[in-house]
């Protein structure tokens, strides 16, 4: 099933770097959670298909004066759609696509000065796949959203690790991110600072006790058990940074890449037959 991930706004006591994203914590993937930890809003832009302006009017209607959606702005022409929302970006697409319309999320943004944001592609064993995406609101506040499909039931230890080395999958991306050698511990222990830009984020089979537990390794790495899933960070688009329609190297439009895997067989538009990659 689908796990999304309650978008979190975590407050962070050093600041390392300006303009790199540099916040990280040890989350829980949420099982269908619509409980906001931080009410604070952020701009989504959508690219939309879109023919007519009353296409533009079905969507706006749609998310219009719902609960967390702010502002609507809409262009018919560039198919566009930009939502300030203290909504996670998967219920935003999902008020979207209620119209019978295709929505890609293309960029995100704060309300102040663009700090930086970076992006997980996660995949693993079977179907486990998913994005979570990281915007650094303030210097310090990062917000963290996504959604991981095919885990089970439950919550799941996130967590940032040193390597960005996916050559034996999750086996070799190393330990958790720790450069200062402190307790694991969860969001709101302080101390949750460092840039992972370049490094990985591994989903775990089972719930991180966030350092509370009695096992041996909960001190270490919460005992969240094994690595399901993962992906290298990598900087990702502000709003309006991304004007891809068609991938260069192989001809799979915007709309035709949400179908596809990332790389690798199926990719190609000559094998359509291939999962979702929810992208």
């Amino acid at each position: 099933m689908a796990a999304p991930i309650s978008k979190h706004c975590i407050s962070v006591s050093r600041k390392v770097g300006s303009f790199l994203f540099n916040s990280v914590f040890i989350a829980q993937a949420a099982h269908c959670s619509n409980n906001m930890d931080c009410q604070r809003p952020t701009k989504l832009e959508f690219a939309v298909q879109m023919t007519c302006e009353s296409c533009g009017e079905k969507v706006r209607a749609a998310l219009e004066g719902k609960p967390g959606v702010n502002s609507v702005s809409i262009d018919v022409g560039q198919e566009q759609v930009l939502v300030e929302s203290a909504l996670t970006s998967a219920e935003v697409q999902a008020l979207i696509e209620s119209t019978g319309r295709r929505a890609v999320l293309k960029g995100i943004g704060g309300s102040e000065q663009d700090l930086g944001a970076a992006v997980a592609m996660l995949a693993g064993a079977g179907s486990i796949q998913g994005v979570v995406r990281f915007l650094q609101l303030s210097e310090e506040r990062c917000l963290i959203d996504g959604t991981i499909d095919g885990l089970e039931p439950g919550p799941h230890g996130l967590h940032v690790h040193t390597l960005g080395d996916l050559t034996l999958d999750c086996l070799s991306c190393g330990e958790h991110y720790n450069p200062f050698g402190r307790q694991h511990g969860g969001p709101e222990d302080s101390d949750r600072v460092w840039d992972v830009i370049g490094r990985s984020l591994v989903v775990d089979a089972g719930e991180d006790d966030l350092g509370r537990g009695g096992h041996p390794l909960s001190k270490q790495t919460g005992n969240s058990g094994e690595r399901l899933a993962c992906g290298i960070i990598a900087r990702s688009a502000g709003l309006f940074q991304n004007p891809k329609q068609i991938c260069a190297c192989d001809g799979v439009t915007l709309w035709e890449e949400r179908d596809r895997p990332i790389a690798g067989k199926g990719r190609s538009k000559n094998n359509p037959e291939t999962l979702a990659a929810h992208l």
